[in-house]
């Protein structure tokens, strides 16, 4: 069959239904649009939980003010790690802290370090992952994909001295549901790399 000029085919002339449903098509793409973003796209609410938090340097652990008590001695920072603990985006520090003495080995603290909330001022503690009472000294710690992990050096028994921990543990704390989980490996008791 041979088409003259100006005659159609049957089924290439537009009828009501086709407009129909040309329509919902283009609002399905543009209602389908609109819950899309792209993976950069961050949130701005402060505080909220998943809100991503603008990129910027982590925070200095020589800044923040920590929960320890040393009297009249000094509180020092011993090591600190940094990085991206709760997957907002922004890096937060982890830093060792111990009170000042010229002997022995005083417990250590092991606080996550946040920027404050107003984006200015001091870096504040957003968790306590280890406190001084529970009589442990750090001896080494690192933030690796999320999981900051440390070497725990401790005491088996009161009668062993003060200067020469006797006890090894091996931990690591990762942010899941909320908070910081603990897990740790089997301590190992004797004096051997200690």
């Amino acid at each position: 069959m041979q088409l003259t000029a100006g005659q159609d085919l049957p089924h290439t002339r537009t009828r009501a239904l086709h407009w129909l449903a040309t329509a919902a098509a283009l609002a399905a793409v543009v209602a389908a649009a609109s819950f899309v973003q792209p993976p950069d796209a961050t949130a701005t609410t402060d505080g909220a939980p998943g809100a991503r938090a603008a990129a910027g340097p982590a925070p200095d652990p020589r800044a923040a003010a920590y929960p320890v008590d040393c009297g009249p001695n000094r509180l020092d920072v011993v090591d600190s790690a940094t990085g991206d603990l709760d997957g907002d985006g922004s890096p937060e520090t982890v830093a060792v802290v111990r009170c000042h003495t010229e002997t022995g080995t005083p417990p250590s603290g092991v606080y996550v370090l946040a920027r404050p909330a107003a984006g200015k001022g001091a870096p504040r503690v957003a968790a306590t992952l280890l406190a001084p009472a529970r009589q442990r000294s750090v001896d080494g710690i690192a933030v690796r994909r999320g999981v900051v992990a440390a070497t725990l050096l401790g005491y088996s028994s009161t009668g062993v001295p003060r200067c020469c921990p006797d006890v090894r543990e091996q931990t690591k704390w990762q942010w899941k549901g909320g908070k910081f989980v603990q897990s740790e490996l089997p301590a190992s008791i004797g004096t051997q790399g200690v």
